[in-house]
Order: C-alpha cells, then structure tokens, then sequence
C-alpha cells in the first residue's frame, strides 16, 4: 500500500470530508482498508478528544496494535487504559517483539501480567527478555526475533533452513553465527549466502569484525553507532556475550527522531510527547510550572532593576536602553545553548575537548560583543546625544555578550553532568543569568559614572 506524502494528503481530506458528513461506512473503510496506521495514527493526534474517540471505534481490533505504536505516549495512554487483556491480546498477536514490550510498558504490572499469561510460553519468554532491560537501553529496544545458524554447516543447509521458514524477520540482512551456548561468533551476510559457493562452510566466509552491541547501552549511544557506522542492524549482546537480539534502523530512526522532539520541546519546559489537543485543564497544569519558574527568575532581575531605581529616574534614558542589552546577551546565550546541547547529543562534547570550545565560544563573544556595541553605542550618541550613555551601553554589552558564552559554554556541561537534562532546564537558568549580568552592568556602570 502506498504511504506517498501525496496520497496521504489526499487520504486525510477525504476522511474529512467522511467526518462532515458523518459516513460512518466511508470512514471505517478509510481507517481499515486505504490507510496506513501510521496515517491512521496522524487522524487520531490531529483530531479533537470527541472526534478522536469517534474514530477509534471506527479502528478495527487487528489493526489498533499498529496504529497504537505511532501515536505518541500520552495518546497512547488514553486507549491503553481503556483495553482490557482480551483487546490488547488481539490488537498485539501480529506485532513484533520489540513493539510489544514497548507497548506493554505502558501498562500497569497487573495488566502486563495478564497479557503475558494469555500467550504462549516461547512468545511470553521473548517479550519478558525486552521487558527485563530499561527501556531507554538497547536491550529495551531490540528486536528478539533473530534467525541463528553454526558456523560448521554449509551454506547449502543454511538455504535449506531459511526455506523452511514462511518468512524472514523483518529487516533481515544478516543471519547470526552462535555456538551451541548461543555466544555470538560471527555473521553471515545474505549477499555472501546468495553468491558464494554453496559447498562452503559458514566458517569460511563469516564476518568476525563488526559492531556488537551491549545490552545495557544507552539508545543514544546505539543510535551514535548507526550514524557514524551506517549500520541497517546491529546484535544486542548479554553480559555472558550471548546473543539476545537486534536491533535495525528502523527503530534507530525512532530514538534520533523522538531525541529531536525532546531537544525541541524542552526548550520550552515541555515535553515531546504531549497531546496537541489535551483538555484544557491539563495543558494549564503542565505549563503553569514553568511559569511559575520564570515568574520567580523574573523577580530576580526586576530586583537587580530595583537596586538602580534613583539612577534610572535621573536619567531616563537608561530605562529605554535596558532591554537592549539583556536581549542581546540572551540571543548570544542561546546561541551558544543550542550548539553545545546538540553536540552533547551527538556525543562530540567530551570532558577533553570543553576547554578549547570554552575558549572557542569566548572569543567569539568578545567579537561579537564589539561588533554591535559599537552599533549600539552610536545608536544611543544620535539618539540622546549622549557619548558617555554610548560608552556604557556599549561596555555593559560587551560584558554580557562573554558571560552569556562563558555559560552558554559551561551550563549545560555541568547539567549533564548532574544528571540534570540541559534541555529542559538550561534556557531558564541561562535566561536569568543574561538578565541579571545585562541590568547590573549597564545599570552598575550608569550609576559609576553619573553619580
């Protein structure tokens, strides 16, 4: 079935257009027979909590465990609370592995136990293997369902085996090489089974040197692997270096995308996975806390403003130029954030290397910070005539311009290092600095010198 960006378009407006008119037929053929659940999925997020509910009931029973996997985690919680053991069993039977443990997460303990007493003890052993590793690690995230072979058979055996089977795992591209005890010892690659002698052994033409993955690894760090690797699967491997599963790109292109939405979202004080049409009451709740955080950080800067107030009634012009200098070191601080979260999310930011970007982003403060006070400088001379109120905006810019690259540089450093999500905290924290630092040292050198 097509998934054309064009054709899902063209699904969506009709589906629509279904709604308007309320054709439940049309629009239950739509959800089950013309749409991927990954567009299916995209309705129900884009769709209010009434609507959206409307269409569940629309979303056939073998089809709600696909469509459950692209939704986001709090979308996902609404059904999932919903279902009872018998619903989820049915809307799950076809999943992979990998998928199943994802969703099953999500459930209370007694509702994963009665899931996994209702399958049979091989598949129940498999998800419980998922299920035993965090899910943010690669064992969380892997995929058991692996096709292993000797490395003492002939290649002819090893394509006499795969036929036996009605289809191939996913995203297959190598078989795995295992000892009797399941340790992993080599690969074979589907190209080399197909074009290879088939009297050979497996041993012959395996491959020894490839990625192997640690079962307890971050999926961060499995997915940096990917990347610099441009693997399509890679072996998840258990502490006695036995084989557990695998992991392919297309849960690796899940991690870097959800790791995107976090970045973003977190800016914000929000998180990735909120729903765009929560109720009211609840995105009130959720946002409310950041609020009140920058509400308190706000009343610090205004309290730094308090302590010049004389100053500033004498000379009013202070009070028209102040924002000017806390924007500009906020923009410059920001600046600095987002490169230095991105590369501590790429891994390139290393306890070895922070120094020279430390240096790196101060010079460029510093040029920055002359380049534009000189701007503002001049700016403030024509506007007030004023040359002295020129040479302290322009100082206390240049001021902030390196403190905001000094922590831009360091803060999410020292977060990561507390185990702190820089993200989600880091523009607030910076944000506060850059007001405080561009008040003082405008308002500071101000009073300095017209006092």
């Amino acid at each position: 079935m097509s998934n054309d960006p064009v054709d899902t378009e063209d699904h969506m407006d009709r589906l629509h257009r279904a709604i308007d008119r309320q054709a439940t037929d049309q629009i239950w053929r739509l959800l089950n027979n013309t749409m991927v659940p990954a567009e299916v999925a995209h309705a129900l997020e884009s769709s209010p909590p009434r609507e959206r509910e409307e269409l569940w009931t629309q979303v056939g029973p073998e089809t709600q465990g696909e469509v459950l996997l692209y939704l986001s985690e709090e979308v996902q919680d609404e059904f999932l609370d919903r279902m009872d053991a018998a619903e989820l069993l049915t809307a799950t039977e076809n999943l992979d592995t990998d998928d199943l443990a994802d969703l099953l997460q999500r459930l209370p303990t007694s509702s994963i136990q009665q899931v996994l007493d209702s399958m049979e003890a091989q598949e129940r052993e498999r998800v419980e293997t998922v299920l035993s590793y965090p899910e943010d690690t690669a064992g969380g995230l892997m995929d058991t369902d692996t096709i292993t072979i000797r490395p003492n058979i002939t290649l002819d055996v090893v394509l006499r085996y795969i036929r036996r089977h009605e289809e191939l795992p996913q995203s297959t591209d190598v078989l795995w090489v295992v000892t009797r005890r399941d340790e992993l010892i080599g690969r074979l690659s589907i190209n080399k089974l197909l074009v290879c002698d088939p009297s050979m052994s497996v041993r012959e033409i395996m491959d020894t040197d490839f990625i192997r993955l640690d079962a307890l690894a971050s999926q961060n760090d499995v997915a940096q692997l990917f990347e610099r690797h441009d693997l399509i699967s890679a072996p998840v491997l258990n502490e006695r270096g036995q084989l557990v599963g695998r992991i392919t790109i297309d849960d690796v292109v899940d991690v870097i995308r959800d790791s995107a939405e976090h970045t973003v979202m977190s800016m914000a004080g929000l998180d990735e996975e909120d729903d765009t049409f929560a109720p009211a009451l609840r995105t009130t709740r959720r946002r409310a806390i950041w609020l009140g955080i920058n509400l308190l950080t706000a009343f610090l800067a205004s309290s730094v403003i308090g302590m010049f107030e004389g100053t500033i009634q004498k000379i009013t012009a202070l009070a028209v130029l102040m924002p000017i200098v806390a924007s500009m070191g906020g923009i410059a601080g920001s600046q600095t954030l987002t490169v230095l979260i991105r590369g501590i999310a790429l891994g390139h930011v290393k306890t070895n290397n922070v120094r020279w970007l430390l240096g790196r982003e101060m010079i460029a403060g510093m040029l920055n910070g002359v380049l534009w006070a000189a701007v503002v400088a001049a700016l403030a001379i024509v506007w007030f005539d004023d040359w002295m109120l020129g040479g302290v905006i322009a100082l206390a810019i240049v001021i902030n311009l390196v403190v905001a690259s000094l922590t831009g540089t360091l803060l999410p450093v020292l977060l990561k290092r507390l185990s702190i999500d820089p993200a989600l905290s880091g523009s607030v924290i910076l944000t506060t600095v850059t007001d405080v630092v561009g008040f003082l040292s405008f308002l500071g050198l101000a009073s300095v010198i017209y006092l």
